[in-house]
């Protein structure tokens, strides 16, 4: 079964429970896949590119859930935290962040990076290491924070 038929799958099962929050975000979800499937006609979008979608719109979502939190907006916050996992159960695992620090800490080794000033050599060597694992803004605070000690 593909991704796009999982969806539409849990789509119509939230929409028999009545499961307000889950039929938004798989609606929401849907939208964006065929917003893409129509600037790539005539061929269906591969799992890899759902994911790519379900990444970005996860994105968007932790994005407004620091901007709402920063506004004192908490039914905001509480309202996107609730499609934002929805949107996870449909991505893959993400690396956990001792994993990434052993990641950062074996490039920098292979580099020889010293200083925060080899953050952009390390990360453009383990971001694609990492790409699809890992959230790029947490690898970004972890090799910073590696690079600061040395």
């Amino acid at each position: 079964m593909s991704l796009l038929d999982k969806l539409n799958e849990d789509l119509k099962t939230a929409m028999k429970a009545g499961d307000d929050v889950s039929k938004r975000t798989l609606r929401d979800l849907k939208a964006a896949i065929s917003r893409v499937q129509k600037e790539n006609p005539g061929r269906d979008l591969s799992d890899e590119e759902i994911i790519a979608v379900l990444r970005k719109q996860a994105k968007q979502r932790r994005d407004s859930i620091e901007a709402y939190r920063q506004g004192g907006r908490e039914d905001l916050v509480a309202a996107e935290s609730a499609e934002l996992e929805v949107i996870e159960k449909y991505l893959p695992a993400q690396m956990s962040e001792e994993a990434i620090t052993e990641a950062a800490q074996r490039v920098i080794a292979e580099l020889g990076a010293s200083s925060p000033r080899d953050m952009g050599r390390v990360m453009s060597k383990l971001m694609p290491q990492l790409r699809g694992q890992a959230d790029g803004r947490l690898v970004s605070q972890i090799v910073r924070n590696l690079l600061s000690r040395k």
